[in-house]
């Protein structure tokens, strides 16, 4: 508990008084904003402004877990406290490395001056194998008590009856697996990354998200089934290392927090695809490996309501030959074009974030009394 809360101060402290100096830096090394064509026309004013601060938040995430690790370890007076668990390895592997690839497009951006970055087809497939190595790994190693991080069965709240190896086969069912976890990270970052067209807005929503993971995986260890009494073994979960998950989701928060001191309209500096990205690896990871990925359709409802509007407006597009169902796409752009107040979309979104989160949490609970 005390790596948790030392986890989200250190995050928080960290991205509120570091970020500035990021953003500084940047506008130094002209690592500013580049604004498409076909964007509303108030995001004009916002070329230039510096890009690429997922880097600090990312940083301060990582940062924030080991400071509250090491805490823990000195306070509890115990050497195993230090222990970084597989599960927490593999949700900072997929925030980095993805975030890596985020980084990797908005430097081309920067490059190039245009907004034209790393090909969708380039980013897709590093995603595809990012997120396989993680499957693989998250499949093969154990934690101190045997576990994989990683199940073989299909999950929603807990894991469902459904196991890929026993109806398919051990080697055709860990294929599957691993191709249902790469669906479900470039799922995730594709729809995190649309959902980052105003300021704070995929900062305000992912805070609302990944907090939730600190719920479920602070639940999930105090009702582990190794722990609970036996009368309440029916209702037990069995996660790998879920306290340490929640940490990891706490310090992502706290730096979410902080960064969004600076990242609220009018931006001071953006998280571009380094941010989307590495929020939308991080996102997928405590899903996979809390054993509720159905249950982010819930609490990412927001970044799937955005991507759908835009899957939706192309395709009608193309069906009808130009036509379209709304002003813009994604979702907050059309309401841009209407003439809402950019501040006044945000926060209308993040109330509708809320709620999903809040439903996905409430189901989680609701299924655990159930029982």
């Amino acid at each position: 508990m005390i790596a948790l809360l030392v986890a989200a101060a250190f995050a928080a402290l960290f991205t509120l008084l570091l970020t500035p100096l990021f953003a500084r830096a940047f506008r130094r090394l002209r690592l500013g904003q580049f604004i498409r064509a076909d964007t509303p026309t108030t995001h004009v004013v916002k070329r230039g402004t510096p890009s690429m601060g997922g880097v600090v938040f990312v940083t301060g995430s990582v940062l924030g877990y080991f400071v509250g690790k090491l805490v823990s370890a000195m306070v509890g007076q115990t050497i195993s406290d230090l222990n970084v668990t597989p599960s927490a390895s593999l949700a900072m592997f997929m925030m980095v490395a993805l975030g890596g690839v985020g980084f990797l497009d908005d430097f081309i951006k920067v490059r190039k001056r245009n907004s034209l970055g790393l090909p969708g087809p380039w980013k897709i497939a590093l995603t595809l194998v990012i997120s396989a190595v993680f499957a693989v790994i998250a499949l093969t190693v154990h934690d101190s008590r045997g576990l994989t991080p990683l199940s073989t069965h299909i999950s929603f709240v807990r894991d469902l009856p459904f196991d890929f190896t026993a109806v398919f086969g051990t080697t055709l069912g860990v294929i599957l697996v691993v191709l249902l976890a790469a669906a479900i990270s470039v799922s995730t970052t594709n729809a995190v990354n649309l959902t980052d067209g105003l300021d704070g807005l995929a900062a305000g929503a992912s805070i609302f998200a990944i907090g939730s993971y600190i719920i479920i995986g602070f639940w999930q260890f105090n009702q582990d089934c190794a722990t609970v009494v036996r009368e309440n073994l029916d209702r037990c979960y069995t996660v790998s290392d879920p306290l340490d998950l929640a940490t990891v989701a706490a310090a992502v928060v706290g730096s979410l927090i902080g960064f969004l001191w600076w990242n609220t309209s009018p931006a001071q500096i953006m998280m571009g695809d380094t941010g989307s990205f590495g929020l939308g690896g991080v996102l997928a990871a405590l899903a996979m490996l809390s054993r509720t990925e159905l249950l982010l359709i819930l609490i990412g409802g927001l970044f799937i309501v955005c991507t759908s509007t835009v899957i939706i407006q192309r395709t009608y597009f193309k069906l009808t030959g130009g036509k379209r169902i709304w002003l813009a796409s994604p979702l907050h752009h059309h309401f841009e074009v209407k003439g809402w107040a950019e501040v006044t979309i945000v926060v209308r979104f993040w109330i509708i974030s809320g709620l999903f989160v809040a439903a996905g949490v409430g189901l989680f609970y609701l299924e655990w009394l159930s029982l």
